[in-house]
């Protein structure tokens, strides 16, 4: 797990908005929730993590109750109003229900096979 909201010094003069899609961009299988897949602060964010690591491999998160300006920016970026949110290959993937259900259909495993590298 990368903590993909590490601040860079490069972001200074960019917009909430451009961060955001950096780090869509940069990480193949990102979540963004509350707290973190240690220490998750939901149980809605505590679900997606759970099946993200049954799935065995990386995935990067952002902990938006530490960046406010993500967690304000984010739902109108993704047309999407709540959290945890998950991003795989660039797309919004959707909430912990839609994980959860694609996760027990055997559906989100291929999806993060497919985007995400094996653990080292």
């Amino acid at each position: 797990m990368t903590d993909a909201a590490n601040p860079n010094p490069a972001h200074a003069d960019n917009s909430t908005e451009t961060l955001i899609r950096e780090q869509i961009a940069k990480h193949p299988v990102i979540l963004y929730m509350k707290g973190t897949p240690q220490f998750p602060q939901c149980g809605f964010s505590a679900r997606a993590v759970e099946a993200l690591s049954q799935i065995g491999r990386p995935f990067a998160y952002v902990n938006i109750l530490e960046n406010p300006d993500i967690r304000a920016t984010l739902p109108r970026i993704a047309n999407w109003p709540t959290f945890p949110q998950l991003w795989v290959g660039g797309e919004l993937i959707g909430g912990s229900d839609i994980v959860l259900e694609m996760f027990q259909k055997g559906e989100l495993k291929p999806l993060i096979e497919q985007n995400s590298p094996e653990a080292q």
